[in-house]
């Protein structure tokens, strides 16, 4: 029979345990570790012998403690070393969470960010927090975000319902990119529902698209996934974070219509592929727990 000695131990040990593990997703995963999470996928659609390195930078939502502009920085210096052909940024540049201690402003984050450095260059799309966190645009519900101007001003191309014709050795791809399905949010209805107003257009995103070379499509939610065609060779969005709290592939919380089905990593359906980044910073809540902030390597071909 247990004694009371050896129950107060299994309590404290308990306690300590708890109190760790907290200490970890609250301060040291979020704010200290920083993976290199590798995929490989040569899609259906994809011209034979173009070889291409993505590096993805999702969701830094720069803000202090644990996003603050010495660690986006760090970043960018590792980025650089990755030998990436592009660097892509997925969206949600800043943090509105009650939990910071000061807020980064996104023309700094810009300022840095313009020291990223790949031969095909960076690129950008925009997030829903983009939009939440510019009261002018939002509250217009249309026009261009401050966080637009800021990595425009800084010469990072910004992909909003656009698209580019790249080209690696000769052989040419599309780079293309929508705007925020969850960009403009309001409340509705009796129960003060919350609901949303899209700002993307993969229509006529993809009308730009003027020959067979194949496309790859950055969307900042995944949900847009299962409106993405054939025609697109493979889709890269970020915005979940891997639900932020993820236990043996399955994450409790997913920002998403589609719960895990989306949340994170590699996903293939009928033939179609997309990689959802699990993101750098933290939405809501300040606590990343197995799935550490990380920047996303993406070997196409």
């Amino acid at each position: 029979m247990p004694t009371r000695r050896l129950l107060l131990q299994t309590l404290g040990a308990a306690a300590l345990t708890g109190t760790s593990l907290g200490a970890y997703a609250a301060a040291i995963e979020p704010g200290f570790r920083l993976r290199i999470q590798h995929h490989a996928v040569t899609p259906a659609r994809w011209t034979p012998g173009l070889k291409l390195r993505l590096a993805l930078l999702a969701d830094p939502h720069l803000a202090e403690p644990l996003m603050p502009l010495s660690r986006w920085r760090h970043v960018i210096a590792t980025a650089n070393q990755l030998e990436a052909d592009a660097i892509l940024l997925l969206g949600d540049y800043l943090a509105g969470h009650r939990f910071r201690t000061a807020a980064v402003p996104v023309a700094d984050l810009a300022r840095e960010a313009k020291h990223l450095a790949a031969p095909l260059g960076v690129h950008a799309i925009i997030g829903n927090h983009d939009w939440w966190e510019d009261a002018r645009a939002h509250r217009l519900g249309h026009g261009t975000t401050e966080a637009q101007r800021a990595l425009e001003d800084n010469h990072i191309r910004v992909l909003v319902n656009a698209a580019v014709r790249l080209s690696k050795n000769n052989q040419p791809f599309w780079l293309t990119g929508t705007d925020s399905i969850f960009a403009i949010r309001y409340s509705d209805g009796p129960n003060r529902s919350l609901r949303y107003i899209s700002r993307a257009d993969l229509r006529a995103t993809l009308a730009q698209v003027t020959d067979d070379a194949p496309i790859i499509h950055l969307a900042h939610e995944p949900d847009l996934f299962p409106s993405i065609p054939d025609r697109v060779s493979l889709t890269l969005s970020g915005h979940t974070h891997g639900g932020q709290v993820r236990f043996l592939g399955y994450s409790p919380i997913v920002p998403s219509a589609y719960g895990n089905r989306y949340a994170y990593g590699h996903v293939q359906e009928n033939g179609r592929h997309l990689i959802v980044s699990g993101g750098l910073g933290c939405s809501i809540l300040p606590v990343r727990f197995g799935v550490p902030p990380e920047i996303t390597v993406v070997d196409v071909g």
